[in-house]
């Protein structure tokens, strides 16, 4: 959990290190589905440019997604699939949690749910997934270059797992979420099952908000 003292000037960079940067270049991935330790600022571990750089997918609401997508208003980023067991729902529901426990305030926040799965997250598919979860969420998808480069920017790696009949494969993918400030500067990376409170206080201070203490809170 972020450590998320709050001080005049927002949000203090106490965050994560992203294990995934460390594992990726090992060529790894079995640490997908695990969080990582505490860190005074994310710029330390070499996190400034996940996010930047040249990519473009489609938004399923008719809209478009690059790195200046994540400017304006604080962002939360998740990488997934619509067919996921696990997960990505829990992510998504506490997110979802989040958002409601914020009240008017979720409105000047975007959820961002980009799917590793272009050959059966079609765009009606994934916009009737996602808003499902929250109306304001929104999907992104592209071709599987499109995706493959806009992950290569956020270090987040997946790959297809065979299942007992070709259709029924599953992915392997990072599990955490980014949230972004206003700037489309990376501020936070939240490990999987961090739960709602950690999402509702961090987007709170990103808005530049006092947030609710930081207690447990279970997605509904």
């Amino acid at each position: 959990m972020p450590d998320t003292k709050q001080g005049s000037g927002g949000l203090r960079r106490v965050r994560y290190v992203l294990w995934g940067l460390v594992i990726l270049a090992l060529g790894a991935i079995g640490w997908l589905k695990f969080g990582a330790p505490a860190l005074e600022d994310m710029a330390d571990a070499g996190t400034a440019a996940l996010g930047q750089g040249e990519y473009r997918l489609a938004a399923t609401d008719g809209g478009e997604f690059t790195a200046e997508t994540l400017k304006g208003q604080p962002s939360a980023v998740f990488f997934g699939f619509t067919h996921c067991p696990d997960v990505c729902p829990t992510t998504l529901s506490e997110l979802s949690q989040a958002m409601r426990d914020m009240g008017p305030l979720a409105d000047q926040v975007q959820v961002l749910f980009v799917s590793v799965d272009p050959q059966r997250d079609t765009p009606e598919l994934l916009h009737s997934y996602v808003t499902g979860f929250d109306r304001r969420f929104a999907a992104l998808t592209g071709s599987a270059e499109a995706i493959a480069r806009t992950a290569r920017a956020y270090k987040v790696v997946y790959q297809q797992v065979a299942g007992p009949v070709p259709a029924d494969y599953t992915i392997d993918h990072s599990a955490g979420a980014y949230l972004y400030d206003p700037a489309g500067s990376l501020r936070v990376y939240v490990p999987y099952g961090s739960g709602a409170a950690v999402f509702r206080h961090d987007l709170t201070v990103l808005l530049g908000q006092t947030p609710p203490p930081l207690t447990a809170t279970k997605a509904q």
